[in-house]
């Protein structure tokens, strides 16, 4: 009942508003347009449209099959783009989704290696599904997905590729600096500087102030690695970041980093894919050249 040109149809619908709009995006007559869909609806025995004015408004049929449309659509693309790519000898691209911010110089060391071993494939990062990029994974806009807090879902695997302990940064002149670790009490006076994220997906906060009731004088964002580093180094706060990526800094920049409680936090970087794609031969490269790479 349901064919591919349907979603196709209720797509351009939903994002043109009128038939005619509709119709000149996928390149159709008005009536090829009109006459499938009276198809589809005798077939269904409902409406998938109504006429509002000179707009057509979805049932909610209609947004039944257009959510739908909307999870199909991107995959059946993918799928195409991959094939033409095999049709001309091509590999093709392998697209990141970085949903670590500190984790796009870890990222570099690992794409050196790998472009040298696979020179048939293009990289490109998507940084701007940062922070929530399940959903481009699911919905086959990215292949890949960084991340150190993964959302378990049924159709995604997560493979753990690096261990790290994520540490609280100081300046060297602060008076926490000459501790080698730090109590949630500790921090109930400092501005904590943190990227752009929701406060419960901070492991500063989830695992460390939150369960001791504590808290942070002040909580400010900033989004670059580099000017909040130089604001802590300048006494103005404090923040927390990887401990491999705090150690490099440190080598040029007044700061220390300090465990989280007696214990620390211990996290790792997982490299997300799609359960059905194990097999393929340049994801596979890829997440083993992560492995390798601390």
């Amino acid at each position: 009942m349901l064919e591919r040109i349907h979603l196709e149809i209720l797509t351009a619908i939903k994002e043109q508003g009128t038939l005619t709009k509709a119709a000149d995006s996928l390149h159709l007559s008005q009536s090829a347009l009109s006459h499938s869909i009276k198809k589809l609806e005798g077939q269904l025995a409902t409406p998938i449209w109504k006429k509002d004015g000179r707009n057509l408004r979805l049932t909610a049929a209609g947004d039944r099959i257009q959510t739908l449309a909307n999870r199909i659509l991107p995959q059946f693309h993918h799928t195409e783009l991959l094939l033409q790519q095999i049709a001309k000898g091509e590999v093709g691209s392998l697209r990141i989704g970085m949903e670590c911010h500190p984790c796009y110089q870890w990222l570099l060391r690992v794409i050196q290696p790998y472009l040298e071993q696979w020179s048939d494939i293009d990289i490109d990062v998507r940084q701007e599904f940062q922070f929530g990029a399940l959903g481009a994974l699911l919905s086959y806009e990215i292949d890949v997905l960084i991340t150190p807090d993964p959302l378990f879902k049924p159709k995604i695997d997560y493979i753990p590729v690096f261990d790290y302990e994520h540490r609280l940064v100081v300046s060297a002149n602060h008076k926490l600096a000459k501790q080698d670790f730090v109590l949630p009490q500790q921090l109930s006076s400092e501005v904590l500087y943190s990227y752009p994220v929701e406060p419960m997906r901070l492991d500063i906060f989830s695992q460390f102030l939150n369960p001791a009731k504590c808290s942070v004088k002040q909580h400010k964002n900033i989004e670059t690695t580099e000017i909040m580093l130089q604001m802590v180094a300048a006494g103005r706060g404090v923040c927390a970041l990887p401990g491999w990526l705090v150690d490099q800094y440190a080598q040029s920049m007044p700061i220390k980093s300090l465990r989280f409680g007696e214990q620390g936090i211990q996290k790792q970087i997982f490299v997300g894919i799609r359960k059905n794609e194990h097999d393929i031969n340049y994801l596979h490269d890829f997440i083993e050249q992560a492995k390798k790479t601390k």
